[in-house]
């Protein structure tokens, strides 16, 4: 397993683990319209290479011996829902399912967390669905704090959101 900066060519890889990962997370009980709509407008190539090429986005990922299994996005000057938080934001944090326990995620978070350090701030946000109880046990173990809750907004569609802070 590689760490490494995401570049152009990688934006395709990185929409398909985004669908694969956010429709595996949250659609437990089959896949309706409305959720896959959402699903495939927002994780499109298009939109990966974007954020790819946008400076305010640093996005690191790991690749093995056939491709990329995950990773994560820390977004510069993106505004907490909650007070106390600086400006960034791991943004985006996926895995392949099949590719958990193996210390992936440890090793991208451990990469996110030296980036906003060497950037200067001085904590460090994110936010994780109220229900994913994975992903909630994994940024407990790692040391963040939940501070707040938010709603993530699909359409008129909101659903509860937990926020965490790590003190850098």
């Amino acid at each position: 397993m590689t760490l490494r900066l995401a570049v152009a060519e990688d934006a395709s890889s990185i929409a398909a683990i985004s669908i694969e990962v956010w429709i595996g997370t949250y659609l437990k009980a089959g896949v309706r319209g409305f959720f896959a709509d959402y699903a495939l407008e927002e994780f499109t190539t298009a939109r990966m290479l974007a954020l790819i090429e946008d400076p305010e986005q640093h996005i690191v990922v790991s690749q093995n011996a056939e491709g990329i299994d995950g990773f994560i996005r820390v977004s510069a000057k993106s505004a907490a829902p909650v007070p106390g938080c600086s400006e960034m934001e791991i943004a985006t944090f996926y895995i392949q399912p099949r590719h958990h326990g193996k210390g992936i995620g440890q090793r991208l978070l451990a990469a996110a967390l030296a980036h906003c350090r060497a950037s200067g701030a001085v904590s460090v946000w994110l936010t994780t669905n109220a229900e994913n109880h994975p992903a909630i046990g994994f940024y407990l173990a790692q040391g963040f704090e939940k501070i707040g809750e938010t709603e993530f907004q699909i359409d008129d569609q909101g659903y509860l959101n937990n926020v965490y802070r790590l003190m850098l």
